[in-house]
């Protein structure tokens, strides 16, 4: 884990919210408001491949983001 880039708390926040949309997704530039205001966070999780946007620019979690997000965040629950 500390050989992986920091992510920002902000960013935490993104990922953590783009695994609990699921296979719904979550919305970018076309989304509701607060949505929006993850995009900036989406596309460093996109450029680091820990989400992927599609054609529609909906935001994924990919499995290296899932396993970021159960390495980071999850764990930091128990």
């Amino acid at each position: 884990m500390w050989s992986e880039p920091y992510l920002e708390t902000c960013c935490r926040a993104a990922l953590h919210r783009l695994f609990l949309a699921g296979a719904a997704g979550r919305p970018g530039v076309g989304g509701d408001t607060a949505a929006r205001k993850d995009v900036p966070c989406l596309e460093r999780l996109a450029r680091m491949g820990l989400a992927k946007p599609d054609a529609a620019g909906r935001f994924f979690l990919t499995p290296a983001g899932s396993a970021r997000h159960a390495a980071e965040i999850l764990h930091a629950r128990s």
